[in-house]
């Protein structure tokens, strides 16, 4: 559904991505993991068409969306949903309006048929009764369910989660790990994870990729990543990341 082909992107001198070539499977789960700072999320923004790279093509259903204009490229992003870092709502909105946003400003739907939709959203997501509260009256987790929610309320086909566990303590991460498994099991959509949860992320995940100095040094099914022989990925693995990651 989404392959990247010899992407490179620079900032100044800097070269974040460099030449990288990958494949994201279609109704699975892909990890992206590796340090902060490395370039992560830079590759995630690729996927949907906020950034573009200095060279190279980003295919979504086959399509190089690196060559289209601003209202093509909004035809795709249809098929996408996105899950940043703090769920990204708006304060002055209840959750039910949140949910709603998306179908209110892009669709033509029927008042009627946009309640039937949040409301269905928010009961596959345990927020049920919840509708009429605002952001501020909610947990941390119940904000990532709603985010959740609102990225699922176009049925898109591929949803991004920028870094969805950033800042929680170790109860709440696997709260919001088994809420995008069981989530992506009940739509089926593809999704792609932007993390450095170790080693949570390896049972999230069906297949994860290792982003370092620019290029992907391991992608891999994530049982298989976890005993790769690979010294850098072993390195960050076990935590031993101070200083730069070295092969030797």
């Amino acid at each position: 559904m989404i392959e990247l082909v010899n992407v490179t992107k620079r900032f100044g001198k800097q070269v974040v991505l460099d030449g990288i070539s990958m494949e994201f499977p279609v109704g699975k789960i892909s990890a992206i993991i590796g340090r902060s700072g490395i370039g992560k999320s830079v590759l995630l923004k690729h996927l949907i068409g906020i950034l573009r790279p200095d060279s190279g093509s980003v295919l979504v259903d086959g399509l190089d969306i690196t060559k289209m204009g601003e209202i093509q490229l909004n035809e795709v992003r249809k098929k996408f949903g996105m899950l940043f870092q703090g769920a990204a709502l708006f304060d002055s909105m209840t959750v039910f309006e949140n949910v709603a946003f998306p179908l209110r400003e892009k669709t033509r739907m029927k008042e009627k048929e946009i309640r039937d939709r949040v409301e269905e959203k928010l009961e596959a997501l345990d927020l049920s009764g919840m509708g009429d509260k605002y952001p501020d009256e909610v947990s941390g987790g119940m904000k990532k369910r709603v985010g959740l929610a609102r990225a699922l309320i176009q049925n898109p086909d591929i949803i991004l989660f920028d870094e969805p566990t950033t800042g929680m303590d170790p109860m709440m991460e696997t709260a919001i790990h088994l809420m995008i498994m069981e989530a992506q099991k009940r739509f089926g959509f593809t999704a792609v994870i932007v993390s450095h949860e170790i080693p949570e992320i390896f049972h999230v995940a069906h297949r994860v990729a290792m982003l370092h100095n620019g290029t992907i040094v391991e992608d891999l099914p994530a049982e298989e990543f976890q005993n790769s022989s690979n010294p850098i990925t072993q390195q960050f693995i076990s935590g031993r990341i101070d200083g730069p990651i070295k092969v030797a």
